[in-house]
Parts: C-alpha cells; structure tokens; sequence
C-alpha cells in the first residue's frame, strides 16, 4: 500500500507482439478475457513536456483485483514505452495506481518531488501522467483517474474475469464514448 496512492490496481507490461502476448497469457497462465484495442486514441499525449503523436495498442485483463495492461507501440513517437523498447527491455514496465481525486493525489506527488515525465487523456475524466521515478531498470509509476468512462471500463473488464471460463479470449474494447460513469 502506497502512502501517496493507495492499492497498486495494474501492472503494465510493454510487449512487442501484442496479439502473441494475450494468447500466452489466456491459453497458458488462464488470464482473461483481454479486452483489445488495436489502437487507442490519446488526447493531448505528451512526453516530457512536447506533443507526441503516439500510435499503440492496448490490452487488459484482471487476475482478480489486479490488472494486466499490455502496450505494443505502434510507432516511433518519443515515450516512456519506447525509451523502455530501446533499451533493450521488454515485460513490466509500469504499476499503476487508480483515482478519482487526480488533482489531489497530483498534488500530492509533487509536493513528494515526484515529476512527470509523460502523459494525456482517454475518454471524458480518464487523465494519466507516467512519473520520472525509474529507480529500478524499466518500472515507473502511473497515476490514472477513472470517474468517467474508462473507470466503467475497468470494472466492466474485471466482472468479465470473475469466473471466467475460457471462452472469447480476446474481445474489443467497448466504445467508451457509450460507457457511463
């Protein structure tokens, strides 16, 4: 338990063969169902203060409470995941904490020295920022607020795990213009 954010909620693994990945884990480790987005559209991403037209996929699945987040970039716009790639590192690569008080746990973390390195926007009330607190080769931290649609999504993913069966591995994403908070 973080004194600043609270229960880590996902463990976020940067891959490089997205579609490989969510097979090994459902048929091998019996993670899932994945909920897939070939392409997910960021608002106002930045990296280290600059624009950055970034191109990824995203996976997600629960293993119980905790989520697994799969990223595969899909172009070589400046970000943490491909300074992480160009590292020559593939798996974890962040743990992320979730809110629904972004400007509070924010302010929180700079009055802690934390400092952002990367982040932007998925749907109405879903911010993220990506801190530049890499102690350890890979890991940083994610904050990420889900009041709106993306913490609809979120639980809409994890009530799909609970007792799932095997079947329909791999989903879409939902819209999450259609979601409701």
């Amino acid at each position: 338990m973080s004194r600043l954010f609270g229960e880590v909620r996902q463990i976020g693994y940067v891959v490089e063969d997205i579609e490989k990945a969510m097979r090994y884990w459902a048929e091998t480790l019996g993670i899932g169902p994945w909920f897939y987005a070939e392409r997910i559209v960021d608002q106002d991403f930045y990296y280290r203060g600059q624009p950055s037209p970034i191109i990824r996929s995203v996976a997600l699945a629960n293993s119980g409470p905790l989520q697994m987040e799969l990223v595969q970039q899909r172009n070589r716009a400046p970000s943490m995941y491909l300074d992480f790639l160009d590292a020559g590192r593939t798996g974890v690569q962040h743990f992320a904490y979730w809110t629904t008080t972004f400007d509070e746990h924010m302010a929180r973390a700079t009055s802690a020295g934390m400092k952002v390195a990367m982040g932007g926007q998925v749907g109405a009330n879903g911010r993220y920022v990506y801190f530049d607190c890499e102690y350890h080769p890979g890991t940083v931290i994610e904050l990420s607020e889900v009041n709106g649609p993306k913490g609809a999504l979120f639980k809409t993913i994890r009530d799909a795990s609970d007792g799932w069966d095997g079947k329909d591995p791999i989903r879409p994403f939902p819209d999450l213009s259609k979601m409701k908070a």
